[in-house]
């Protein structure tokens, strides 16, 4: 494992600006992004001693066949630049965090006409306000309950608002007092709004206004003898206190900032933040990262506030897509380049932002906390994942060494056919790299063959076609972009990666290092034949059969056992379980169009009640196509120009395929 030739830049070559750099793979695929203060003096770093670069830094720069770079008029510059491009291809190399949970959102729809409390997970949404995030829905549910009594803004779904709005009556939060009930026009749109503005203000940390208004309101009852409406504000105003208890005071009250925590080991970190607003803890999350790259802490630092930021992800409620950057951001360890990110962080802000890592006092003191939170984090983490980097590296070792392998299959695709009676025949097709899942390259196919025979014939001809189409549209592609030499000169599946900025790849531009199929030695043989045909001899293949999990490969007349303790075995499970649930869910989605009858969407003057009259009297569309005319006719409701209709409308396409 060495540096290629070629890949060496003559150091004069090379400027010596501020900068962001990339290194390609053999099929112009970008494989890592980083940026320097001095181009020249980072980029020679990786070529003066091999031996003594990291291991996971050998490893990319032996893999890597193209290095470019852009220069950039300061450090700032880089560092926005490094952030989109990481974000744009995703490199395999870089550190990438991901969430060690799913955390949920307390979220107020804003921009919606009535808008709606409620709990929210996933990507945020634009023209909602976000709170937390929460290490629970309950605590969510919880707070909600009794802010309710004091701003009753509405919390049910969009199919209740109008079920109460058409019927006059609203539902028991309504009448319980704990929605202003808008959908029956109770209070009209812009008091509703206000009071949704007002629960922002109470979340964003404006309690004392509050507060202080109904100990007001609580003092002019009492002394106007409303004794009644004293005592209900009295409530309103325990609730309140009670909402304020379940936030811990940790700091000062003017205190707005986000502290960083990072626990790590030789092959992973973990991280965790807590949100300080208005000196209560508002929210908290966590983060885990596999250490691909050659990195400290200082770099683990700078990476994650690009991600956290740069992508509004990291929670908080200072904005509508998110938290925005606080004032002060405390952190374990200074970021690699602390003047460049704190420039950074300012320009997101647009005001003044205080980096720091705190030396004594109650922010020290916090910090250790959420440091002994990441280091719990990154134990049940470790204790509860599959495999860590060393046990993937090792279930690769063990496939490439059992399939006898010219180097581990860091490339893995696995496809699996998925029917019903021969009915709604389709394909998946799942990624991994380096033993983890890469769904943003998923792939699902409806098979277009008519294949005759049993089963298992249909499944081998579906293989072959699946197989002949993906790596179809791999040679083709690699064709436009100048990435695949012709036929015949350089060979089929390798070649110069494409120049330019512009040379995007396509959706099936790289070739995985290894096949796997969902069954047998006559599945494995019909995708070996579907690359052959192509010219492909370069891509290993090989099959997994359910029954006893043996792994057959094209012409061979026995299985390959691996250990059934093994991680190799494990690994391909995996995989092969993974594109078998992708089918199963691509394959019910069009199961279920058809027996909703989705085919029938487009005929002329056919409605929704006579379509599920239709559905209902022959149960199914396959029936229904099958039905002439005058047995359509017979539908109650239906007549026998819309018979007519539907019969030409779902025999049309057949008809026109026979005659063409």
């Amino acid at each position: 494992m060495t540096v290629r030739p070629h890949l060496r830049p003559s150091p004069g070559s090379i400027p010596t600006s501020p900068g962001v750099y990339r290194f390609r793979d053999e099929h112009g695929r970008v494989i890592y992004v980083g940026k320097a203060k001095n181009l020249r003096a980072r980029l020679s770093s990786y070529f003066q001693d091999f031996a003594a670069l990291h291991p996971r830094t050998q490893t990319m720069v032996s893999t890597a066949a193209d290095l470019d770079w852009t220069v950039v008029g300061t450090e700032v510059e880089a560092l926005q630049l490094e952030y989109s491009w990481i974000k744009e291809y995703d490199p395999r190399f870089n550190v990438k965090y991901r969430d060690d949970k799913s955390y949920p959102y307390l979220a107020v729809t804003m921009g919606d006409e009535y808008p709606r409390v409620q709990v929210m997970r996933g990507a945020k949404r634009k023209g909602v306000r976000y709170f937390g995030p929460y290490g629970h829905a309950w605590a969510i549910r919880e707070t909600v309950d009794l802010l309710l009594r004091v701003f009753p803004v509405r919390t049910c779904s969009a199919g209740v608002f109008r079920s109460a709005r058409n019927s006059g009556r609203p539902c028991l939060l309504g009448y319980i007092g704990k929605c202003a009930a808008p959908c029956t026009g109770r209070i009209g749109a812009e008091e509703h709004r206000e009071l949704a503005e007002d629960f922002c203000s109470f979340m964003a940390g404006d309690t004392g206004r509050f507060i202080r208004a109904l100990e007001g309101s609580m003092r002019e009852a009492a002394l106007e003898q409303e004794y009644e409406r004293a005592a209900r504000i009295r409530d309103d105003l325990e609730a309140l206190r009670t909402a304020l208890e379940k936030q811990s005071v940790v700091l000062s009250d003017s205190t707005d900032c986000d502290v960083i925590a990072f626990a790590e080991d030789p092959l992973e970190a973990a991280v965790q933040v807590f949100y300080v607003r208005g000196g209560r803890i508002r929210g908290r999350r966590g983060w885990v990262v596999d250490k691909v790259e050659d990195v400290g802490t200082g770099g683990l630092v700078e990476r994650f506030l690009a991600q956290a930021y740069g992508g509004g992800d990291a929670g908080g409620s200072d904005g509508p897509s998110g938290p925005g950057v606080p004032r002060e951001v405390l952190v374990s360890a200074e970021p690699a380049d602390r003047d460049a990110v704190t420039a950074w962080l300012a320009e997101l802000r647009g005001a003044r932002v205080d980096l720091r890592v705190p030396q004594r006092g109650d922010k020290k003191t916090l910090l250790e906390t959420v440091g002994k939170n990441a280091e719990q984090a990154l134990a049940r983490h470790k204790t509860q994942r599959a495999g860590d980097l060393t046990t993937r590296s090792r279930a690769l070792q063990e496939i490439q060494e059992a399939l006898d392998l010219a180097e581990a299959p860091l490339r893995i695709e696995c496809y699996d056919i998925s029917n019903l009676m021969g009915e709604h025949v389709v394909a998946s097709m799942v990624v991994f790299e380096d033993g983890l899942a890469r769904k943003r390259e998923y792939r699902r196919f409806s098979i277009r063959g008519t294949a005759k025979g049993d089963r298992e014939q249909h499944d081998v001809a579906s293989m072959y076609e699946v197989i002949h189409r993906r790596f179809s549209r791999y040679l083709e592609e690699g064709r436009k972009s100048g990435e695949l030499a012709t036929m015949g000169e350089e060979g089929p599946g390798r070649g110069a990666p494409p120049e330019g900025e512009g040379s995007a790849p396509g959706k099936f531009a790289y070739p995985p290092n290894l096949v796997v199929v969902d069954g047998a030695r006559p599945q494995a043989e019909a995708a070996r034949r579907a690359l052959d045909d192509l010219g492909i001899d370069d891509v290993a293949v090989c099959g997994l059969a359910k029954r006893l999990e043996e792994v057959w490969l094209p012409g061979e007349e026995d299985p390959v056992i691996l250990p059934r303790a093994g991680e190799g075995l494990y690994l391909l499970q995996r995989v092969r379980d993974e594109a078998h649930r992708f089918a199963i869910s691509y394959h019910r989605k069009k199961r279920s169009a058809a027996l909703t009858g989705s085919a029938l969407d487009d005929v002329p003057g056919l409605g929704p009640a006579r379509r599920n009259a239709l559905l209902k009297h022959f149960g199914s569309v396959k029936k229904l196509k099958a039905a002439d005319p005058d047995e359509i006719a017979q539908v109650p409701g239906v007549g026998r120009a819309t018979a007519e209709a539907v019969h030409a409308h779902l025999n049309g396409g057949q008809e026109r395929n026979d005659g063409g």
